[in-house]
């Protein structure tokens, strides 16, 4: 059976979620900027992400919140992270208590040091809570909207609506696996971000494929070991959000987090590198999250904090990569 699906956001992920749910179901897409909906409504492309896409008929997009969200049974929040706060804190006062939330941000708010998931049930009405799911995973945009194979991960505590999802969602090149651990699957989305700068960084002063593989498999205990601090499971890190994140988001070309690496890396400034992006880095933020928070549970995170010197200028990558290489030796499973 159909179902009214509403995508808040109309950012690349938005885009492509709503072209994938549009296949079985009746979708509304919300744009902040009216002419974005304006002009999706008008030339059925989105004039700023993903434009070669053609959108379906049975999109409708909207600046309006409130038409957006009515009579909307599943919600996508694909916005920001430095978002999620204002734009789901006007959204709960008018969504259905009995819809299920979906949300696809990766992110820690800075000011909080909060998940999106603990975020989401700071601003919506408590009856909202248990319907919140989250959505993590090896998935770029644009594969998604090209209809490539891909894999996620969806993360409820209540495992009904997490499936309820899954069934609305999947289909024979967008498969959905559901997981009851909501910290973990949403830390590891989070912190891959972190990781792939500095693998990025490491790659742009071409360091070689070891280092790589050395960056990636300590940035990944990293993301356990704060994970664990947190409540979460040390095994979801190895699957779809955690391990399968860190590797497509340190390797592949579309990653904008790496892609900032690669440019600090070759020399550039971040305010440069920053300026010329029309997408949002989500790892920049986040790195100073996680440091701030990794800070007051007393995690020892030295790639994230090795990160955040590099962002702040405060050494140099070829110093913050040295750093790493002369800290004290001690076994792997610290």
């Amino acid at each position: 059976m159909p179902t009214p699906v509403a995508v808040l956001g109309a950012g690349s992920f938005g885009t492509c979620l709503a072209v994938l749910a549009a296949r079985e179901h009746d979708v509304t897409i919300w744009a902040r900027d009216p002419e974005t909906a304006e002009s999706i409504e008008r030339e059925r492309r989105n004039p700023r992400y993903l434009n070669d896409i053609e959108l379906p008929d049975n999109i409708k997009a909207t600046a309006d919140l409130n038409e957006a969200l009515t009579d909307r049974e599943i919600v996508i929040c694909a916005v920001p992270s430095h978002g999620v706060r204002e734009v789901m804190g006007r959204a709960g006062k008018v969504m259905d208590p009995n819809a299920i939330l979906v949300s696809t941000v990766k992110g820690i708010e800075v000011e909080t040091g909060m998940t999106m998931h603990r975020v989401l049930e700071d601003v919506l009405p408590e009856a909202l809570h248990p319907r919140i799911v989250c959505l993590s995973g090896p998935s770029f945009a644009r594969e998604i909207a090209e209809q490539k194979p891909t894999a996620v991960t969806l993360a409820c505590r209540e495992e009904s609506y997490a499936i309820a999802v899954q069934t609305a969602l999947s289909c024979p090149w967008f498969r959905c696996y559901t997981h009851d651990d909501v910290v973990g699957v949403e830390v590891g989305g989070a912190l891959k971000n972190v990781v792939a700068i500095a693998v990025g960084i490491c790659d742009g002063l071409e360091t070689g494929m070891n280092a790589r593989a050395g960056l990636m498999t300590r940035g990944l205990r990293e993301i356990t070991r704060l994970g664990q601090a947190l409540g979460a499971n040390p095994l979801t890190f190895l699957g779809l959000s955690g391990m399968g994140d860190l590797v497509l988001t340190c390797t592949g070309d579309l990653s904008r987090n790496r892609n900032v690496g690669l440019e600090i890396g070759r020399g550039r400034g971040l305010d440069e590198i920053v300026g010329s992006m029309n997408q949002v880095a989500e790892g920049i933020r986040t790195t100073f999250a996680v440091c701030e928070l990794a800070t007051r549970l007393g995690v020892d995170m030295p790639i994230a904090f090795g990160v955040r010197q590099i962002l702040l200028g405060e050494v140099d990558p070829q110093a913050g990569g040295m750093a790493l290489m002369i800290r004290q030796l001690r076994s792997e499973n610290e």
